[in-house]
């Protein structure tokens, strides 16, 4: 659907991108946080909100096959710069991981409308279930969008209730065989630029407001299963259990150290244990393990030092392993033109700039491995907190980020003309 054509608002104004964050963190969280969970109705109601905020922009919108939220400002030329973000939230996550992206993208919309018909095309994007947090599997829309998310893979996901992923898709209109048709949207881009929080500590350290991204940590999620015996907890000696819990647990510290000795980092970040009761020796035990690193070698000897520590732990406690991988992507890094032009757009802005590397994940990483030219700014958080309540960043801050934002926007559209 297109907007009425009529543009009532005024150039770039950075406070109302903080408005508006407000204004969706009282419509979609409660005393806990966000609760826009993607798939949900929460989640759903976000993405009707944005919609209506863009209606008195002379855009186009539409929704992809892999739930994609796309608000297309044609330009003098059908390629295109595309910048973006995400409205899913962790449950009982920040205001700002995510939308601010979103927010500050449709400011800059705002901004360039006012001008006519920008030379290139501009896409913003909202991608969909960045976080992976009901289904485990991050980056699933814009993994679609580039043609590496893999369908067999994902088919048979379920989240804490049982639902599975394609039932979950297709109660919000999305069909888990045509995701990857949704790669249409990528084919005439030129680059892609993303604005985000940057959910660590070192920028606020560095007493600086804006950094500019290298690039993205690469991953391997797994599940790993430990099967043992459930017994009676007060008949079963101890050194007869097969205690698949203390197993879990004992795999748990080794993440940990094995991390450490490699320079990266680890997380358990999801336990389940059945049966589950205070009379049972568990005789099942799943965990999610999450290993990051900015060195592919390091990412590789991270992972094989804990499938050997698992090895070792379930021969010493009687409990057999299994390792199902979740999902992996590769270090990648980010554009050195386009990071030039961030550069320059954030000292234009903010005085200074420090490049920094990304340790959580983006759908940047996803645009990049389709080989679009990519790069990211990041925002100073406050005490390096996020998926979290008390995720915060000043004000002012915020307001220079939507100001870097649109500057490097304008310094791509330049250079994109020339590619």
């Amino acid at each position: 659907m297109g907007g009425n054509g009529e543009l009532s608002v005024s150039p770039l104004d950075p406070t109302r991108t903080v408005a508006e964050l407000r204004e969706l963190q009282r419509l979609t969280g409660d005393e806990r946080g966000a609760q826009r969970l993607a798939w949900t109705p929460t989640w759903l109601r976000a993405r009707e909100w944005l919609a209506g905020k863009a209606t008195e922009l002379p855009v186009d919108q539409t929704i992809d096959e892999a739930g994609n939220q796309w608000l297309i400002l044609h330009g003098r030329s059908a390629r295109s710069l595309v910048i973006g973000g995400h409205l899913d939230s962790v449950p009982n996550g920040g205001w700002l991981d995510g939308c601010l992206n979103v927010l500050a993208g449709l400011e800059v919309l705002r901004h360039l409308a006012v001008g006519g018909p920008p030379p290139l095309t501009v896409r913003l994007v909202s991608w969909a279930d960045e976080e992976g947090a009901r289904f485990g599997r991050s980056l699933l829309g814009s993994s679609a969008c580039s043609g590496t998310l893999d369908l067999e893979e994902v088919r048979g996901l379920r989240d804490r209730e049982g639902t599975s992923l394609p039932e979950a898709l297709a109660a919000c209109g999305v069909e888990l065989e045509r995701m990857k048709a949704s790669g249409r949207f990528l084919r005439d881009a030129v680059g892609y630029l993303e604005l985000h929080i940057e959910q660590g500590p070192v920028l606020e350290r560095l007493g600086l407001p804006l950094g500019v991204v290298t690039g993205t940590c690469g991953v391997e999620r797994h599940l790993v299963r430990f099967r043992g015996q459930s017994a009676h907890a007060g008949s079963t000696p101890m050194d007869l259990r097969r205690d698949a819990l203390l197993a879990a647990a004992r795999l748990s510290l080794e993440v940990r150290e094995v991390a450490k000795r490699e320079g990266g980092v680890g997380t358990v970040g999801r336990i389940t244990v059945a049966p589950g009761i205070p009379t049972a020796v568990p005789g099942e035990c799943e965990v999610t393990l999450d290993q990051r690193h900015l060195d592919l070698g390091g990412l590789e000897q991270m992972l094989e030092g804990v499938r050997e520590a698992s090895r070792r732990i379930g021969a010493e406690e009687g409990v057999d392993v299994d390792w199902g991988r979740i999902w992996r992507i590769d270090p990648i890094p980010f554009h050195p033109e386009l990071l030039d032009l961030c550069e320059r757009a954030v000292v234009e802005v903010a005085g200074a700039a420090h490049r920094l590397p990304s340790g959580p994940l983006h759908d940047a990483a996803e645009v990049a491995r389709a080989g679009v030219p990519t790069a990211m700014l990041f925002v100073q958080s406050l005490g390096g907190l996020s998926h979290t309540r008390e995720e915060d960043s000043r004000r002012e801050h915020l307001e220079l980020s939507v100001r870097a934002l649109d500057r490097a926007v304008a310094l791509a559209l330049e250079w994109g003309q020339g590619r």
